[in-house]
């Protein structure tokens, strides 16, 4: 019992990181190529930066939930908490993150955002590895 909430925070703090990371890339990607920051073009870094965003665009087109959310809910329900029962951090995240708005306003901002990433693909191609000087 104890191990499922355990193992819900677990997923709780890596779908953060999932958020920073996809949040950092937006902001970074654009700034990096204006400054010159030849790490944003860093291939693996860039693909996995698209890749992420294009999962969360695709959940989204199909009427889905994320699916870390999903499993982080069934565990904290195997454990008998939900709502203001979850501890005060993760109410305050949940909050943050979590908009009680139509899917459809999320679904648009997901595959504009996915559409602006592959835009910066283009305009910061990024360097591929079998193409180094």
């Amino acid at each position: 019992m104890q191990s499922e909430l355990w193992l819900a925070q677990l997923i709780l703090a890596f779908h953060l990181l999932i958020i920073a990371f996809n949040v950092f890339g937006l902001i970074a990607i654009p700034l990096g190529a204006w400054r010159g920051w030849q790490w944003v073009r860093i291939f693996w870094w860039r693909a996995l930066h698209l890749a992420t965003l294009f999962v969360v665009a695709a959940q989204a087109l199909l009427g889905r939930a994320c699916f870390l959310t999903i499993w982080q809910s069934r565990l904290q329900e195997a454990v008998g908490r939900q709502g203001d029962h979850l501890p005060l951090i993760q109410t305050w995240i949940n909050h943050l993150f979590f908009w009680h708005l139509p899917m459809i306003f999320f679904t648009t901002i997901y595959v504009l955002v996915w559409i602006g990433v592959l835009l910066l693909w283009w305009k910061v191609p990024p360097v591929l590895p079998w193409r180094r000087p």
